[in-house]
């Protein structure tokens, strides 16, 4: 059976904590037997409290041998006493994978464990990070990153997005989409989606039009015109059309189009390298053109600096 630890510290972040254990444990139950033996580690072992207050029963880490290691976020000043990155450090040594959530990944930047990989932490923080750790690379603008065999994620919920990426890593796609309906959760948000999605940003009041937004992302190389989104959440065409407006300020086509396909372009084009035609086409766009104009509008520049820009960095 496949052991995971989650270490924690006083000062932890309880979310952090419960809701990659919450995926873990929903595995067994669509599995219909055990996946995974999951417990809490602390340095010393007992009760290790939160950030709010709540109380965590934990063993001692000593060196416990585990096939992935989850450190989860918290207050910073805490997680890096000696103590802490020391034991930190031997039971990562001990340990097949190794992950962090949120700011869990300033203890393993200061356990020496991210130094030349790419990383990613809560957007608040991500500048110190780089600040604190020169030899991290780090990348605010991810959900998680994997990057030979560590994986960080970004803030609190998104601990939950890394823990269904490690399920599926171990038990495939379907696993994962049952734990996440299980979570009530969407399946799943990319490793290279932005913290900052245009979905997150608009805040519809009902549930149709939040239903057609996520029908629309998850359908973008298909037609997403007004008459389709309506069908899809039951309402003629100019009653979805006034609801959304109504709801998000802006147009369905405008949504759709102008920012959920330049969202999915934009991590294409900064992660991969795929020619910019592909991805026109891979996103929904017609030709290349109306992406062009598309990123100008949005981003103020045109596809091939993004691609550029991110060669750069990477060099």
């Amino acid at each position: 059976m496949h052991r995971v630890g989650f270490f924690l510290y006083p000062g932890h972040q309880i979310l952090d904590f419960a809701g990659p254990f919450g995926a873990f444990e929903a595995a067994a139950k669509i599995a219909g037997r055990p996946l995974y033996a999951l417990e809490a580690l602390s340095q010393v072992g007992g009760a290790v409290r939160g950030s709010g207050g709540a109380m965590i029963e934990s063993r001692a880490a000593n060196d416990t041998v585990l096939d992935t290691l989850i450190v989860v976020g918290g207050n910073l000043a805490p997680m890096r006493a000696p103590g802490e990155v020391a034991a930190v450090r031997v039971l990562a040594g001990q340990a097949a994978r190794v992950a962090s959530v949120c700011t869990g990944a300033f203890l393993l930047a200061e356990a020496g464990l991210l130094a030349g990989h790419r990383a990613t932490t809560h957007w608040r923080v991500a500048h110190l990070l780089q600040q604190e750790y020169p030899a991290v690379r780090g990348e605010a603008d991810h959900i998680f990153i994997a990057d030979h065999g560590v994986w960080t994620s970004a803030g609190i919920t998104a601990g939950i997005d890394l823990a269904l990426a490690l399920i599926e890593a171990d038990h495939g796609i379907e696993m994962a989409r049952g734990v996440a309906r299980e979570l009530v959760v969407y399946h799943r948000r990319s490793g290279g989606q932005s913290q900052f999605s245009p979905l997150s940003q608009m805040e519809p009041a009902t549930d149709r039009i939040r239903l057609a937004l996520a029908f629309a992302r998850d359908h973008l190389p298909e037609p997403l015109g007004v008459e389709r989104l309506a069908e899809t959440v039951h309402l003629s065409p100019r009653q979805f059309s006034r609801a959304f407006r109504r709801e998000t300020g802006e147009t369905p086509a405008r949504a759709v189009v102008e920012r959920l396909r330049v969202e999915a372009a934009f991590v294409r084009l900064r992660d991969g390298t795929e020619p910019v035609e592909q991805i026109a086409r891979a996103v929904g766009f017609t030709d290349p053109e109306r992406m062009r104009r598309a990123f100008v509008k949005l981003h103020g520049v045109p596809p091939q600096v993004i691609r550029r820009a991110s060669r750069q960095k990477a060099d």
